[in-house]
């Protein structure tokens, strides 16, 4: 029921009652006619709108900023007519609304329209509904049509250039102790065994002893980025400078994944680890400014437990986090990680400092986060 139709229901209980206890004619008139439209509503929205209804995106997965294209496909499915009706498409927060015209068995309308996305989410399109309601809008009844679909708007991200490595090295893993036949480290020779791969002889140390020689390697450890983003409100001056944060973060990720790292993402709510671009940027699409979050000292804790091989960790956050904080954070961090703390500040400029082991970035803009990157600022 519509909100006007709780309060002329609510004008009819009252009518209704007072003309009982009065007896006026005028209330009982008044009753009486409401009565008569709520009957009439009730034969306005029986029966259901069998529908067949597609929803299409051209791309579920935009950038914030882009208008996402979608495709609205109504068939009448059955052998007989079904009147005129209206259908809704809920996005996210938003609602659509298609009038759809009377259409005969195997007939169909096709709508277009378009999704804007200002600010970075994950939205849910749907599930479609049929609407029925009477002329006064007393009544309304729904039916669900379809199943829901969900739309990523991506953080913006920049591009860092594969040379962007001068804050981010560990590009080719830390050496360990383990002794292999197949791997990237030289370690030494020995004489060959049944079953050793061919392409790992040494002819030429085979030659001077007369014997088959292999090479053996030491294991190299896959370099592993672990990105801790502070998602307290307190942690940002403004949702602006957290959108930037989130872009910094996103670029930061895209950007090892493509040189080969493993990516582990702590947020507000739990680590995760992120094995392809889509990934990262689907995960990070949701990620909100959380009362309950930890503070970022407490998260940075937790790195050693969900991320015990980080061979890199970057701390991620707002203004208002001072480097003291952001000290006292790295403190808590692996022993043996690379550290790095990036403060989004609009109002500040691009610079670099060191406070013992951790190398402090400042970066007003995501621009500047390539450039710190590429000149090793």
């Amino acid at each position: 029921m519509s909100q006007r139709g709780w309060i002329c229901l609510a004008v009819l209980a009252i009518s209704l009652t007072l003309a009982l206890a009065l007896g006026w004619r005028e209330l009982w008139a008044s009753a009486c006619v409401l009565a008569v439209l709520f009957m009439t509503a009730v034969g306005f929205v029986l029966g259901k709108a069998r529908y067949d209804v597609t929803v299409d995106l051209a791309r579920r997965r935009v950038v914030v900023g882009e208008q996402a294209v979608g495709r609205l496909l109504v068939r009448n499915p059955g052998s007989s007519t079904i009147a005129p009706a209206q259908v809704e498409l809920p996005v996210g927060r938003g609602l659509a609304t298609f009038q759809v015209p009377r259409l005969g068995p195997g007939e169909e309308l096709e709508e277009l329209f378009t999704v804007p996305t200002q600010r970075r989410a994950v939205l849910q399109l749907g599930p479609v509904r049929s609407v029925k309601s009477d002329p006064l809008h007393l009544l309304r009844r729904t039916a669900g049509l379809n199943d829901p679909a969900e739309l990523y708007v991506h953080p913006r991200i920049v591009q860092l250039a594969n040379s962007s490595t001068g804050l981010l090295r560990d590009l080719e893993g830390l050496a360990r102790q383990t002794i292999s036949n197949d791997d990237i480290s030289f370690h030494a020779l020995r004489q060959y065994a049944p079953g050793d791969d061919r392409r790992h002889i040494h002819w030429k140390s085979s030659a001077r002893t007369q014997n088959l020689m292999v090479r053996q390697f030491e294991e190299t450890r896959r370099s592993q980025l672990a990105i801790l983003l502070a998602a307290r409100p307190g942690e940002y001056a403004d949702p602006d400078e957290f959108e930037l944060a989130v872009s910094t973060a996103g670029s930061l990720g895209v950007h090892a994944l493509a040189d080969g790292k493993a990516i582990t993402l702590l947020g507000p709510h739990r680590a995760t680890a992120r094995h392809t671009k889509g990934q990262l940027l689907d995960g990070l699409s949701a990620v909100e400014l959380n009362d309950r979050a930890r503070p970022l000292q407490d998260q940075a804790g937790t790195i050693a437990a969900h991320a015990p091989g980080a061979s890199i960790v970057v701390l991620v956050t707002g203004s208002p986090v001072s480097p003291e904080q952001l000290s006292r954070a790295s403190s808590r961090l692996p022993v043996a990680a690379h550290r790095l703390a990036i403060t989004v500040d609009p109002n500040s400029t691009l610079r670099r400092r060191t406070s013992g082991d951790l190398t402090l970035l400042t970066v007003p803009t995501l621009e500047d986060l390539a450039t710190a990157l590429r000149k090793g600022i």
